[in-house]
């Protein structure tokens, strides 16, 4: 069995992506998974999804940026300039099946080694009893976070599995946070000047 690479927030950056790719070394064995907001605020959200659109071994989670695309697709809340831009970049025939194919991300991964979440977890809740605002990091997630427990949700993580999160630099530096070997957080804000970060298991290597 060949390994999985877990990919952090890529945002567009196709470049830094398939840069990325080539440090890991993949075979045609290894899987990849992007951790959510693949798309918005990057110069090619196209090709982005049209990789994990059409590449076998690849997925991706849903992140915030892409439920923002189904939601307001559906009328529900208004874009935001990102979705403005990434709808104009895909182009009026093909947006509404790209949104489409988002909305077919699952909201969480629990694989052997970890659980995969966009944005976050809350404290005591089982993982398919997990609100989808909280597990893909709106802001009503966050706000409801905020209020209940009023600390950081991963000084709360009891769970013995480890759990792989994007969505923020939790580092403030561009940096992987790693809080007590138990929490991973890989968003290291490649869209606004970080590195591309991933993350290859069995074995928890981190690649920038």
């Amino acid at each position: 069995m060949g390994k999985i690479l877990i990919v952090g927030d890529i945002h567009g950056c196709y470049t830094e992506f398939q840069e990325l790719l080539d440090l890991v070394g993949l075979s045609s064995e290894d899987k990849i998974i992007a951790i959510g907001d693949i798309v918005d605020r990057g110069p090619d959200s196209p090709r982005v999804l049209q990789f994990f659109w059409e590449c076998p071994g690849a997925l991706s989670l849903m992140g915030n940026h892409e439920r923002k695309h189904v939601r307001s697709l559906r009328g529900e809340i208004e874009p935001a300039l990102s979705q403005l831009i990434t709808r104009r970049q895909f182009g009026e025939e093909i947006y509404p099946q790209a949104v489409a194919f988002m909305d077919t991300f699952p909201r969480f991964l629990d694989l052997p080694e970890v659980i995969l979440v966009h944005g976050f977890f809350e404290p005591g809740v089982p993982l398919v009893e997990q609100r989808e605002s909280v597990l893909v990091g709106s802001l009503t997630g966050t706000r409801y976070l905020n209020e209940r427990y009023g600390r950081p949700w991963y000084e709360l993580y009891q769970n013995d599995k480890p759990i792989i999160v994007g969505h923020q630099d939790y580092s403030g530096k561009h940096e992987p946070f790693i809080y007590k070997d138990i929490v991973f957080g890989i968003d290291t804000e490649c869209c606004r000047g970080g590195a591309l970060t991933g993350l290859t298991l069995p074995d928890f290597k981190i690649f920038s």
